[in-house]
């Protein structure tokens, strides 16, 4: 499995605090069957910024010391970038890092709302040869309150990218059902742990596709696993399978007209 949403790197955001934490969430994420994990540690939050080039240099540290101590796990860099004005800028200045050097680019919307420039930024990401892919939207109230305020984004190119922990109930039960919701709908289209330490927000990626298999059956296990599989690969992400309401022809071919 791969695991492209961590917070593995030591010291530098509310994730791993030291370097025993992140040995112990390597072997932690080895125990739960991942074999490689996107370090994305926050930037822009208005608390964290970490500039790609520290972010770059700090996981090939990591992904050498893993390999000294002989755990088998691949460490990769990129960042979760909340939204905010001047991202375009801060992309071409060198700041900001895409997911494993791809084309995917996991961003974060605010809790509360769904930022009005949105449509303006997906189309200057798609101009600079970005996919953007929305962390936790299940966690965002207006979306929760509305997914087809998720939909537009997806129409407009966006992918959507769900946490175990919330569809394992540990974020509360709305936003477990908000999760649960997004997945039926067709409008997740991977699944990744936001694992920040061991004790509360481990990684519990095996027991969500554990849980996944059951409800929705393992097609739906394939399809994510393999979109996290193309994040590092920068193939083309499956978009829907067959029994979302998002499966419509017309509706399919105009989504794929907008990704690249």
């Amino acid at each position: 499995m791969i695991d492209i949403h961590t917070h593995i790197l030591p010291g530098i955001d509310d994730g791993a605090s030291d370097w025993e934490e992140t040995l112990r969430l390597a072997n932690a994420a080895v125990e739960d069957g991942i074999t490689a994990v996107i370090a994305t540690p926050h930037h822009a939050n208005g608390k964290y910024l970490n500039a790609a080039h520290e972010v770059k240099q700090l996981a090939e540290r990591v992904d050498k010391r893993l390999n000294e101590e002989g755990i088998p796990l691949r460490v990769l860099h990129g960042q979760e970038i909340r939204i905010h004005d001047g991202l375009p800028e801060a992309w071409e200045r060198g700041e900001l890092l895409s997911l494993s050097g791809s084309r995917y680019m996991l961003i974060e919307l605010p809790s509360s709302h769904i930022p009005k420039s949105m449509g303006e930024l997906m189309h200057e990401l798609a101009v600079l040869g970005l996919v953007p892919i929305i962390a936790h939207p299940e966690r965002n109230s207006a979306i929760a309150r509305d997914p087809r305020l998720l939909e537009e984004l997806v129409m407009r190119g966006a992918f959507a990218q769900v946490t175990s922990h919330s569809l394992l109930g540990g974020f509360g039960r709305g936003v477990e059902r908000t999760a649960w919701t997004l997945c039926r709908s067709g409008l997740i289209h991977i699944v990744s742990s936001d694992a920040h330490d061991t004790n509360r927000r481990g990684f519990k990626l095996k027991e969500a596709y554990q849980v996944i298999g059951k409800r929705l059956g393992e097609s739906y296990v394939d399809y994510y696993q393999s979109n996290a599989s193309r994040i590092v690969s920068d193939s083309p992400l499956e978009l829907t399978r067959g029994e979302s309401h998002v499966k419509s022809t017309s509706f399919s071919r105009f989504l794929r007209r907008l990704i690249p």
